[in-house]
């Protein structure tokens, strides 16, 4: 049976709550983020702030640099995660085959849906005008029958638009796309793309499957179905977290090894206390580590014990932090996770498995 899977996408949704919340905001260039002079990253920017160049992710100071009329805002993430509680009570009215990706956007499976309406375009348009009316913001959708194609078709009519694209029109669909319009294919990626002369999907397509294999690894194999419009991922509505971390963007580039083993310290606290506090313990420990020219590298030890407790955590990330050139280099960011867990437990301890985390801790990148 061929699948009807509806990808849900907020508009600008930090800038929007925002400006629904501030009228003095709305019709302005709004950035929720970090200060224009500090270190920080844009989370959202509104659409008025995207004509200018401004996107999420960019320096706070560029799009300052881009847009010097905006008006910069710190994100209120209670804010957020409360009209994200609105929006999944509206998608579990339709489907229960919810897949979150984070706080303002899911895929949903509507196959077999609550309301017994054949019609997933239909389904769309009614979820997406529910969520206008309980909170006064709007809402894009991707309508088709896999996950690939549904994702990507959910921002070619934003904002607050809907766009189909039925299983006879997949091919050419994604044919017509430029590599950089691909879902998971970031920069890097697609330059090496272009550097293979691949600019778009029916570049692609023409490419056999032991060069993508040969070029991009295990990847290559998924670039060649989605190049044909193929995407058999599953709805997956009981994801399993997979890793735990904190990190912290500096006010200013460290040099000074022991000033990065403090915040070292601080990091590998904060994640014992997370994984105490939810009774999960990992073999996995994982450095990142961001130096002041946006390179970015990361380095892991794993052990045959399971752990979550400050001291072990802390031992090997000051290990880890012995093979990068951290010290010699300046570091503009810290990261510290936990992975490969032996336990898939709730915040309670309790559960089998733990529903997908949707909690956005990004307060270190807004200095």
């Amino acid at each position: 049976m061929t699948r009807k899977i509806i990808h849900i996408d907020m508009d600008a949704f930090f800038a929007s709550v925002e400006q629904r919340d501030n009228p003095a905001l709305r019709h302005r260039p709004v950035v929720v983020g970090g200060n224009p002079n500090s270190r920080g990253v844009v989370a959202a920017a509104s659409y008025e702030a995207r004509q200018f160049g401004v996107h999420s992710a960019m320096p706070c100071s560029q799009a300052y640099r881009k847009c010097p009329q905006a008006v910069f805002v710190r994100p209120r993430f209670e804010a957020y995660r409360e009209v994200s509680q609105q929006i999944h009570i509206i998608f579990a009215q339709y489907s229960d085959v919810i897949e979150p990706l984070s706080l303002d956007e899911a895929y949903l499976d509507v196959t077999h849906n609550k309301v017994s309406n054949p019609s997933a375009t239909r389904i769309a348009q009614a979820i997406c005008q529910k969520i206008h009316q309980a909170t006064d913001l709007t809402a894009s959708a991707g309508v088709s029958y896999n996950k690939f194609i549904a994702k990507i078709a959910s921002d070619i009519n934003k904002p607050n638009g809907i766009k189909v694209v039925l299983p006879e029109e997949g091919e050419a669909f994604v044919a017509k796309l430029a590599i950089g319009q691909f879902y998971g294919i970031g920069r890097a990626t697609e330059k090496k793309m272009q550097d293979l002369n691949i600019e778009n999907g029916a570049q692609l397509r023409e490419k056999s499957l032991d060069f993508l294999l040969q070029n991009f690894g295990k990847a290559g194999s998924f670039y060649h179905q989605i190049a044909r419009g193929i995407d058999e991922r599953e709805v997956n509505s009981t994801r399993i977290r997979k890793s735990l971390g904190s990190e912290t963007t500096f006010a200013k580039d460290i040099l000074n090894r022991d000033e990065l083993l403090k915040y070292l310290s601080q990091l590998s606290k904060e994640v014992s206390e997370d994984l105490l506090k939810k009774n999960i313990r990992g073999k996995t420990i994982t450095l990142k580590v961001k130096f002041d020219d946006f390179v970015q590298v990361t380095r892991s030890k794993t052990i045959e014990r399971k752990i979550n407790d400050y001291d072990t955590i802390y031992s090997l990330c000051r290990m880890l932090l012995t093979k990068t050139e951290a010290g010699d280099r300046k570091v503009r960011l810290l990261g510290v996770s936990v992975s490969s867990f032996t336990e898939h437990l709730d915040e309670n301890g309790s559960a089998k498995r733990a529903m997908q985390q949707l909690e956005l801790d990004l307060s270190h990148n807004f200095q």
